[in-house]
């Protein structure tokens, strides 16, 4: 099975329309925050050698470097997600087997929420010492994280 990873955007949309199990509100969860680190990525890019200071290059590289890792561990959690709640759904109602798959499935949602925690920590250092003329950009990253950071809390918690 081709992982939604490699989806175009337009296939991902309609397998995700689809009335299927999976992806689900986790998978579309972990693609938002994708999202939303890809474009602190992008700012962090425009935002170097825009900085007189050495330490501020550097600063900004390791924010490039971070968001770019948190990125791409977000994308895989879209299909982890989805691996591990098809797990829930094929194990037998009221099992032992169904209520440790249950367990398994909520820890995706749980790194998500790490990984949005920790890619909203990159944003105020752009917000100062970033392209000004992508704060806005900025503040569409942040709205996306914590947009997926709350839904993959409820997720956690179901």
């Amino acid at each position: 099975m081709k992982k939604f990873r490699d989806h175009t955007l337009k296939q991902y949309l309609e397998v995700l329309s689809l009335k299927r199990s999976v992806p689900g509100g986790g998978s579309a969860a972990a693609l938002t925050g994708a999202l939303g680190a890809a474009l602190i990525a992008m700012v962090a890019q425009y935002s170097q050698g825009k900085t007189d200071a050495k330490s501020a290059e550097k600063r900004i590289l390791r924010i490039l470097k971070e968001s770019n890792r948190i990125k791409d561990e977000l994308l895989e959690c879209v299909d982890l997600d989805a691996e591990f709640y098809k797990k829930v759904i094929e194990a037998p109602k009221l099992s032992k087997q169904r209520a440790k798959a249950e367990r398994t499935a909520r820890r995706i949602p749980k790194q998500v929420c790490k990984l949005c925690y920790k890619a909203i920590d990159l944003t105020p250092y752009l917000v100062q010492k970033g392209n000004l003329n992508l704060i806005g950009d900025v503040e569409v990253a942040v709205e996306m994280l914590f947009a997926a950071y709350k839904s993959a809390m409820t997720l956690s918690k179901s």
